[in-house]
């Protein structure tokens, strides 16, 4: 223990190099950050653990390559993540005693976790005690940590950082159920928001393209992807989410319904006469731009599907895009204006099809884009706003695991 104490304040006179680890029942994604610079030294993905065909792809110094595995369990993963990092090919550091911290992904914090903090043995107590509001992330999150502690030793410093945490501003009336208050008292049911991480990033990097403090902005951030969610900030601190008590609530996604009457959960459940977990599935897994296009769940797919006159995948892109309107003018009123809205995630920063119907007949409320620019953008942070628009609009490439990094070194620095 005095050992870790000692590497902590070591940790906080200098630069450090976090590997960042987003953990699945299957996956291991990492990323290897160097913060002097905040250069990626190596990134990868281990996949299928635990089952047949295991394999690791690893990047680093311009190599990447996809290799067959046995990954029993997440340690031997772990082990093959520190082979690849030090050895071969694809090696990045000389001992794995040059990294000096690990930022975990965790998924839901509830209320007990408003920021991201040090992990130790009470934290991880706590996490167990909020799965059941994360049942498929959670445990994967801490199975993620235990590893970590057993393969690289107590010495080195773990970090959580909270997908919900950046959405711990949202007052009682915006995250309040209208069901008996008792439910959030004893079971803690609230909306909660998710890729947190992501909208904290694309919101401080909107600051700072537009050379304005944060604090006195008013920003729309709409992360869409394969999951999507839109968040509205108001001098910095979310006010609003379109995520709920979990991923599920919300725009429709790729496989997700999003928002419906909850009166259709028994209506299905009794007509179809099903289990509550196979309706859990449907509504999880085949549902979104599945469910009305039946072709895919990628955009892309869906897209292709509609410019060949399928009308099923033409409903499916006129319903998303209807939906985020409809959030994003909510948010507007809601924060009373909007200075900047932001596009980013998969579709958001690559889909100028969806960007151009979600700012289409927006003009009355100051959002215009310039379509040229918006066909092709160029850079992280690329600026669509048309001639004269009163907003701006922004397209920012997210990076989810620098965010992870800044807040573990800053964690580790307090």
């Amino acid at each position: 223990m005095l050992l870790g104490r000692q590497k902590m304040k070591q940790e906080a006179t200098k630069k450090m190099k976090v590997l960042v680890i987003n953990c699945g029942s299957s996956s291991l994604k990492y990323q290897l950050i160097d913060m002097d610079g905040e250069k990626v030294l190596c990134k990868g993905l281990c996949e299928r653990i635990g089952m047949e065909s295991s394999m690791i792809t690893h990047d680093a110094n311009g190599h990447k390559a996809t290799t067959p595995a046995i990954f029993p369990t997440h340690t031997e993963a772990f082990n093959e993540v520190i082979k690849k990092m030090t050895t071969g090919a694809g090696k990045c550091i000389e001992s794995v005693d040059e990294i000096d911290a690990i930022g975990h992904r965790v998924v839901h914090g509830g209320e007990k976790f408003q920021s991201s903090c040090l992990i130790n043995d009470e934290v991880i107590a706590t996490l167990r005690e909020l799965s059941p509001l994360a049942p498929l992330h959670n445990p994967a999150g801490i199975l993620g940590i235990e590893t970590a502690r057993k393969v690289f030793g107590p010495d080195v410093p773990q970090v959580a950082v909270f997908d919900t945490a950046f959405h711990s501003t949202m007052p009682p009336k915006a995250y309040m159920y209208a069901i008996p208050y008792e439910y959030y008292e004893k079971y803690g049911v609230r909306r909660y928001g998710f890729h947190g991480t992501s909208h904290k990033y694309v919101s401080r990097k909107a600051a700072e393209y537009l050379e304005e403090p944060i604090a006195r902005l008013k920003l729309i951030t709409c992360h869409l992807g394969n999951g999507s969610s839109i968040t509205a900030v108001d001098q910095g601190r979310v006010v609003d989410t379109s995520m709920g008590m979990t991923p599920l609530a919300g725009l429709m996604m790729g496989t997700r319904c999003g928002d419906l009457d909850p009166s259709v959960v028994n209506y299905l459940k009794y007509n179809l006469d099903i289990t509550g977990h196979e309706l859990d599935q449907i509504l999880n897994k085949k549902s979104g731009l599945l469910g009305i296009s039946g072709v895919s769940s990628d955009m892309r797919d869906v897209e292709k599907a509609a410019r060949e006159g399928n009308s099923r995948a033409q409903l499916a892109i006129d319903m998303l895009t209807y939906q985020i309107k409809k959030v994003v003018g909510s948010y507007i009123a809601a924060m009373g204006g909007v200075d900047a809205i932001v596009f980013t995630g998969g579709i958001g920063e690559h889909d100028d099809i969806i960007r151009a119907k979600i700012c289409h007949h927006m003009d009355w409320l100051g959002v215009r884009i310039d379509t040229d620019k918006n066909r092709a953008p160029k850079g992280d942070v690329c600026e669509i706003t048309a001639w004269g628009a009163k907003v701006r609009t922004l397209i920012i490439a997210t990076n989810e695991e620098l965010m992870i990094a800044r807040d573990t070194e800053e964690v580790l620095k307090k």
